[in-house]
């Protein structure tokens, strides 16, 4: 068993697999390292105190083990923690520097934390110092790119420690110490060689062992496949190995010669396969995944999965479903392979039967929740058995497990450029599959980052409907964390390329939505305006529903404005509206708000009316909570007239319809920027 979370882009809480505990040597290292937790700093000699977090740096080649000896060391001393492990990888397997933003933000969700989506860095970074201030933990960021990503995510408390992973100095960060890796000792290196082949080959044979040991520099990566490659071939003694790597001379580092060594001895498509994970987005492989790169089987692909575990190339790692991660040392070195001995358009054609294999899955995923629908059911039947799931909750485990490589996959293919159809395909139907399993403020953070992925796309492309829908999207998600001058601004340039596409949907909902935004920030005479704009448009084409909605916001505006006689037009319309499409819920709630503004008006006997006259309604609507609060309202004005023995009635009768969960006050009217639907960008379903 193992505490360890499900891996979410590089992050996790605590945890580590049996199988990560058997480390091998590194025992002066480990000594420094822990002295230097209790060494006194800087500040601490000035008799000043510590204002951040102990930072130790270990700095080495990939594939040193650099990594193992973090985790090694962080599981020495996490006892004395109790606020928990947090890791995060601060590079992709490509190199490229992660944005301090994400990390921040998966830091914070690995805390059961939220995160307002589409927050800036510094904001992210912000919190989670907050979230750390009261706590004693120990952050484990790896394969950081540069002094600035580890400083942005230092706490600000010397009761946390960071022990970061880095090629090389860390610059700029004061009073750190690198700890500098090299190969490991010789008996640790033989040690190493010994899990893989057993000891009767190297106790035979000590100085063979000892002089590949030598030719692998003591590198845990480059003896990890030359063990692997004695393990696959049990009757080669070491000493084969060790003078096939003589022959093949002395060009590059000892772990590209050996991964050259085990790349060619691999049947011609299982080195295909290999070859192709370089594509996998986030470094990250199911069966599936391979399967499409490759052109193969599912089972097949499993299958050649494994016996590269076996071989040293690949990790498998601890999750509920299959799933195996390409080794950062080797990330590399199977690009450079592919781009040797793979055309480009394969290497593009394995990419679109990935994002291809991607997309239906998502699909499948999505439709497993849709079975009470006979459409769902048909669409699910019609998909291949290896694509469907069982039910809901394996669908949601798999995307749970699946998403950093989900969300990886979106950003690497848009920005490849020259994949986009596929690319919006994806993007459409993660957030589809998003919304369904998570549902949308819990899937929010990620659905802004995938809005803006296909705003890139729509502007790169010039498609104006789908650059619409993003930045409504996007604006949607500003106006509901309280970024609402910032909303207003993509509400204005949605409406523009709503008219550039000629979309009247785009368009109206734009202009409802820059009235709800002025609305929002006080600006009424605005907000009253831009509606006014949308329910000419709904007028024009007989959007009869949508109109009545309009004239209520417009009476709202009016209302907050203390406009109550154009606020009482605009309701009587609402209601008109409402009555002529057969919307009875909605004409007593609007009823509602005309009763309220009666009385704000100063017309009691007016607003009572209206109010009786709501509750019959609300009453063939079957809506019992409105039906509750308009007796409190009625209770209310009949005190106000002198009438408090009816009112006791009515506030009786309100207590009776909802016991326990009568409303405190009447509830205000809905005026959010934001107070209509969200759209996902259109695409190929």
């Amino acid at each position: 068993m193992t505490d360890q979370a499900v891996d979410t882009d590089g992050v996790q809480l605590s945890g580590r697999t049996p199988a990560e505990c058997h480390f091998l040597g590194r025992t002066r290292e480990l000594k420094e390292l822990r002295a230097d937790i209790e060494r006194a700093g800087l500040n601490t000699l000035a008799g000043r105190k510590a204002p951040r977090a102990r930072v130790l740096l270990i700095a080495g080649k990939p594939g040193s083990g650099r990594t193992a000896l973090a985790e090694e060391l962080v599981r020495e001393v996490a006892d004395r923690y109790d606020g928990g492990v947090l890791r995060a990888r601060l590079s992709e397997p490509d190199g490229t520097p992660v944005p301090v933003e994400r990390t921040a933000r998966e830091l914070l969700a690995a805390l059961d934390l939220p995160s307002p989506p589409g927050a800036a860095e510094d904001e992210l970074s912000e919190a989670l110092r907050a979230a750390l201030a009261d706590r004693r933990a120990v952050l484990l960021l790896d394969d950081a790119a540069g002094a600035e990503q580890v400083d942005a995510l230092l706490p600000d408390t010397p009761e946390c420690l960071v022990v970061a992973v880095a090629g090389g100095p860390l610059t700029g960060i004061s009073d750190v110490r690198p700890c500098t890796i090299g190969g490991l000792d010789t008996k640790s290196a033989l040690e190493l060689l010994t899990r893989h082949t057993g000891s009767v080959r190297i106790t035979v044979d000590p100085r063979a062992a000892e002089g590949l040991v030598e030719e692998c520099r003591a590198q845990p990566a480059a003896l990890r496949l030359a063990g692997g490659w004695l393990a696959a071939r049990p009757k080669a003694a070491v000493a084969d190995l060790a003078k096939q790597l003589h022959t093949d001379g002395t060009d590059g580092t000892p772990l590209s010669r050996l991964f050259r060594l085990v790349h060619t001895s691999l049947p011609a498509t299982a080195a295909r396969i290999l070859r192709l994970l370089s594509l996998a987005p986030a470094g990250l492989v199911d069966p599936h995944t391979a399967s499409a790169l490759a052109g193969c089987s599912v089972d097949g692909a499993r299958t050649v999965l494994d016996d590269l575990v076996a071989l040293g190339l690949l990790r498998s790692v601890e999750s509920p479903l299959p799933q195996y991660e390409v080794p950062g040392a080797l990330h590399p070195l199977l690009k450079a392979a592919s781009e040797a001995e793979d055309r480009p358009a394969e290497l593009q054609l394995a990419r679109a039967r990935m994002l291809e294999r991607t997309v239906r899955l998502l699909q499948s995923c999505r439709a497993i929740t849709e079975t009470d629908d006979p459409e769902g059911r048909e669409k699910l039947q019609a998909m291949p058995r290896a694509l469907r799931f069982p039910n809901p909750r394996a669908a949601a485990d798999w995307l749970t497990v699946r998403r950093p490589a989900l969300l990886a996959a979106a950003r690497l293919a848009v920005a490849d450029g020259e994949l986009d159809t596929l690319a919006r395909r994806l993007m459409s139907q993660l957030v589809r599959a998003m919304v369904a399993h998570f549902g949308t403020p819990a899937a929010a953070a990620d659905l802004y980052g995938i809005h803006r992925l296909v705003l890139d796309v729509a502007e790169r492309r010039n498609l104006p409907r789908e650059k619409a829908a993003a930045l409504l999207n996007l604006a949607d998600v500003d106006a509901q964390t309280g970024r609402t001058a910032e909303a207003l601004v993509r509400y204005r340039a949605a409406l523009d390329a709503g008219r550039e596409a000629n979309d009247p949907y785009a368009t109206g909902r734009a202009m409802e939505s820059v009235g709800g935004a002025h609305l929002e920030l006080g600006d009424f005479d605005r907000a009253a305006d831009w509606f006014g704009r949308a329910l000419a448009q709904r007028l024009a084409r007989d959007e009869r529903a949508d109109a009545a909605r309009l004239y209520g916001r417009i009476a709202t505006a009016h209302t907050y404005a203390s406009r109550y006689g154009e606020a009482l037009r605009h309701w009587r319309a609402a209601v008109a509206g409402h009555r002529k499409n057969g919307d009875v819920g909605a004409q007593a709630r609007a009823l509602s708000e005309l009763a309220r503004v009666q009385e704000y008006a100063g017309r009691p006997a007016e607003s009572l009316r209206t109010c009786q006259e709501a509750v019959e309604w609300a009453r063939r609507a079957e809506d019992v909570r409105l039906q509750a609060a308009l007796q409190l309202r009625l209770a209310d004005t009949l005190e106000h007239l002198g009438d408090p023995a009816a009112a006791r009635l009515h506030r009786g009768a309100a207590e009776r319809m909802l016991g326990d969960e009568l409303p405190e006050s009447d509830p205000e009217p809905e005026h959010g920027a934001n107070a209509c639907e969200i759209r996902s960008a259109p695409a190929e379903d």
